[in-house]
């Protein structure tokens, strides 16, 4: 039996010898997503579980709020303990006078003194 030539190309996933056209790099469609999902894989999760927790945030932040109010008083305590994660938001606002809202989408808040939170609809 003739040995293979050493120019096979081999797939990248299970390394077995790839048939095909010259620019092929996987056997079949199986290893292609396999491979492909663990290179995406960490990078992928990170940015879904950030994205799960801005939309829980913003979840949060809405069952506090009535249809009809702007805004309204809420304990930081309270917030933390529906599981609302402060280190996550989508943009900031600073006012004239400097204090800073974090909103998460189209719901902010502003932190205020003794561990209370302002809550606001923009």
């Amino acid at each position: 039996m003739p040995t293979p030539p050493s120019f096979l190309k081999k797939c990248l996933f299970c390394h077995k010898p790839v048939k095909g056209r010259s620019d092929k790099k996987f056997c079949d469609d199986y290893c292609r997503n396999n491979y492909n999902n663990t290179q995406k894989g960490s990078a992928t999760n990170l940015i879904r579980n950030i994205n799960n927790a801005l939309r829980k945030n913003r979840q949060i932040l809405l069952g506090h709020l009535k249809d009809d109010d702007k805004n309204i008083k809420v304990p930081r305590s309270k917030l933390q303990s529906a599981g609302f994660q402060f280190k996550y938001s989508t943009n900031q606002y600073r006012t004239a006078r400097g204090q800073v809202y974090f909103f998460c989408y189209d719901f902010g808040y502003l932190l205020l003194e003794n561990e209370w939170v302002l809550v606001v609809r923009k």
